[in-house]
């Protein structure tokens, strides 16, 4: 038992690997004295045209002996009306055969290289009587769907006697027609009788729009004696030779059908026929599709009346068979439609690279499909065209030419190149879903079908997919890309009608957007800066692998210019205007050198008067602490800056002439309250929070001396250089608080007091 299954499982797989990718016909009829011709089509490869070519005939103990060949050789029996031609262009040979004869009926090969080596085809021959008069019968010979006249003397006694044509099946002679109006119901529209008058000796009978059944033995009769003035017709209808075509696997293949214009009326149809005599219709002009060939099979009409083709593309194993293609008001063949057969062979040992049927999408995600074609052609168009109703309408070719729809979101690439282009589509929805078919100017074999699925889920890539970008300004366009992108290519490109042109970016780290692996999920960003106008469009961020694009992720830039008011936008890190103004010109006194630069000497006394432990290093913290939290603003121009410190030095002087301190000069004694400047501090001036006076005493005895106290510690300076010191630091702190509020100058007290 296991014997025999080992057997069955070896034969079977002898018979798998032995099918020959060599194709033909499997019958070809003729008539005695006529002519055949066989083509035979072998796989497109560089061996396989420049080997021998054969044509040889089957023996009784499968010998198979060549009768010609393309080297040359030619047997005596074929010598001077055989002869075989290659077509390497189109991978054929034909075999041409004349003056047949009954001796040439028989089954025969046609095949590549040695005829014993199995890439061969069968083809058997047949030949028929040819048309004359056999043995007192009248052979006729005609075309499926053709006409045939056969013609009936009759003896000059019966002119005037009834005609009629019958049919033998069988024992019985069934009455076809006759010259009473009769026509059987098989024949009715297709038989006449036809009576030239009495002085000729012979009337017709026409059947038109022959069929496979009307062939066999007429019987023609003048009178109604059965047994007299009788004629017999042999008529055999010939089924013609379907043309054949060559497919290969996954491959496309186009049915070019040539019909009689003036019978072909009513709907176009390609139909497959069955093992008997039905034919099932695979596609019409009346709106039916076989559901096995759903998006895969186009009919295009042509201007010419009985021209038509069909399209199939992503051949399979199963569409090899006979195929009609007719013309009928039903849609469908018909006892006399016209028609034109097709044999059609799918070679398994195909060129055509395999690529998925079916591409999967989400909504708002994207597709990248990859589209065969012959690598010899690199130059060829490239297109992609969406299959709808038996029609396939072009969205986007390798030169630019985008449908108005799909702007943004669709572009071809030459990449990975070798026989594959790429499309992708993004920015998916529902209605994305359907069949799309792959297409280039040269080698129409190439041409082949996908299937675009939405699926549930959620895009990979994430990325926001609208942006205002403001002219002039800087704008970075983030990515998201999850972890199993980690080893891909990653990029940025803006698309346009002609492609989408890659642009430099860079990776910012990890990003936030995936919570189940940041680690190694990647930001990936794109910058723009200075934004122009010519910025704004689409922009697509993408993965792919070596030169395999994957998916991708859009997002549109507008680009806007600010609207700017009578007032300067401020921006948002910047302080108040009112604030900014009074804290610039404070701190160009406190830390601009070259302003007030005579009281540089004064100012550590003036330190030391106000409460010190020790002079204060004019470069030290404690000394600027009243500016350390001043910003300096970098929006006010040096213009300004200068004009509003002009203008600070005048009201000091004109103040301290209106304001002078009322000294007296008997004891040279002043006395300065800071009281009235509670918020010096806040403007810039240096303040002792351990003392809220200062007292400065002069005397003249003699010789000058100061004498300052202040927590015990005396040091000796010159008294007028003490004096000026404490009095312009005064000046310094009150212009300050004269600029932060007008009103309050004409109410601050003078600050005398007595000792």
């Amino acid at each position: 038992m296991k014997l025999l299954f080992l057997t069955c499982l070896l034969t079977l797989f002898s018979a798998v690997s032995m099918k020959s990718p060599i194709f033909g016909p499997q019958e070809v009829q003729s008539v005695e004295g006529g002519s055949a011709s066989i083509t035979c089509y072998y796989p497109d490869t560089s061996v396989n045209r420049h080997s021998r070519k054969y044509w040889c005939r089957q023996g009784a103990k499968g010998r198979c002996t060549t009768l010609i060949s393309s080297e040359g050789y030619v047997s005596e029996e074929y010598r001077g009306r055989a002869n075989l031609t290659n077509f390497p262009e189109s991978n054929t040979f034909v075999v041409d055969i004349g003056r047949l004869t009954q001796s040439d009926v028989g089954h025969y090969k046609c095949g590549l290289g040695i005829s014993s080596r199995g890439l061969s085809f069968d083809v058997s021959l047949e030949v028929r009587l040819g048309p004359g008069l056999v043995n007192d019968t009248q052979v006729y010979t005609a075309d499926l769907g053709g006409a045939v006249t056969i013609n009936c003397p009759f003896k000059a006694e019966n002119s005037q006697k009834k005609k009629s044509v019958c049919k033998k099946i069988g024992q019985l002679c069934v009455l076809v027609i006759d010259s009473n109006g009769y026509v059987n119901p098989s024949y009715s529209g297709r038989a006449e009788l036809s009576i030239y008058g009495t002085s000729q000796l012979a009337y017709s009978l026409v059947i038109s729009n022959l069929r496979l059944s009307d062939a066999g033995m007429y019987v023609c009769q003048a009178g109604d004696d059965p047994s007299h003035d009788k004629r017999n017709a042999d008529l055999q209808v010939i089924k013609p030779e379907p043309e054949l075509l060559y497919g290969d696997l996954r491959g496309s293949v186009t049915f070019d059908c040539a019909l009689d214009p003036e019978k072909a009326k009513g709907a176009q149809f390609l139909c497959r026929a069955g093992s008997g005599e039905d034919c099932d219709v695979i596609i019409n002009t009346l709106g039916k599709r076989a559901q096995n060939f759903e998006g895969r099979i186009l009919l295009l009409l042509s201007d010419k009346k009985g021209l038509f083709s069909v399209h199939i593309t992503g051949l399979r194993k199963e569409d090899a068979g006979l195929y009609l293609c007719g013309a009928d008001p039903h849609g469908q063949p018909q006892d006399g439609s016209p028609t034109q057969a097709w044999q059609l062979f799918v070679n398994e040992e195909s060129v055509i690279p395999r690529s998925p049927s079916v591409v999967k999408g989400v909504v708002g995600g994207s597709v990248a499909v990859l589209c065969p074609y012959n690598p010899k052609e690199t130059n060829s168009l490239k297109y992609w065209c969406r299959w709808e109703n038996s029609q396939c309408l072009q969205l986007v070719e390798s030169k630019g030419l985008v449908k108005e729809q799909y702007g943004g979101r669709l572009a071809l690439y030459e990449e990975p190149g070798n026989g594959t282009y790429t499309v992708i589509l993004n920015q998916l929805t529902a209605q994305d879903a359907g069949f799309y078919w792959c297409l280039t100017s040269g080698d129409p074999r190439w041409r082949s079908t996908v299937e675009l699925k939405i699926v549930e889920g959620e895009p990979s890539l994430k990325a926001p997919e609208n942006v205002t970008a403001w002219l002039g300004e800087t704008l970075q366009l983030p990515c998201h890309f999850p972890c199993k992108y980690y080893a891909y290519e990653k990029y940025w490109c803006k698309w346009s009608k002609t492609g989408c042109r890659a642009l430099p970016s860079k990776a910012k780290g990890p990003s936030q957007a995936f919570t189940d692996c940041n680690q190694r999920s990647q930001l990936f960003s794109l910058t723009l800066n200075p934004v122009t106008e010519g910025d704004e469009g689409w922009y697509w961020c993408g993965v792919k692998e070596g030169l395999r694009y994957t998916e991708t992720v859009a997002v549109y830039v507008a680009v806007k210019q600010r609207v700017r008011g009578s007032q300067a936008v401020v921006p948002v890190n910047a302080a108040p205007s009112g604030e900014g103004s009074v804290r610039d010109i404070e701190n160009k006194v406190i830390r601009d050198p070259g302003l007030f630069a005579e009281d540089r000497a004064a100012k550590d006394t003036g330190d030391l008067a106000r409460g010190s432990g020790a002079p204060t290093d004019p470069g030290s913290s404690a000394g600027h602490s009243g500016g350390s939290h001043v910003l300096v603003s970098t929006l006010v121009p040096l213009a300004l800056v200068l004009a509003l410190g002009a203008v600070a030095v005048a009201v000091v002087r004109a103040r301290h002439r209106k304001n002078v301190d009322r000294v007296s000069i008997r004891s040279y004694r002043t006395d300065i309250s800071m009281s009235d400047f509670d918020n010096s501090r806040d403007f810039g001036a240096n303040d002792n929070t351990g003392a809220s006076s200062i007292t400065q005493e002069t005397s003249l005895e003699g010789k000058d001396e100061l004498s300052t106290t202040a927590e015990g510690t005396t040091q000796p300076e010159e008294p007028k250089k003490a004096k000026r010191s404490s009095k312009e630091e005064a000046d310094m702190a009150y212009t300050a608080f004269l600029l932060q509020a007008n009103s309050m100058a004409a109410d601050a007290p003078d600050g005398r007091t007595e000792a």
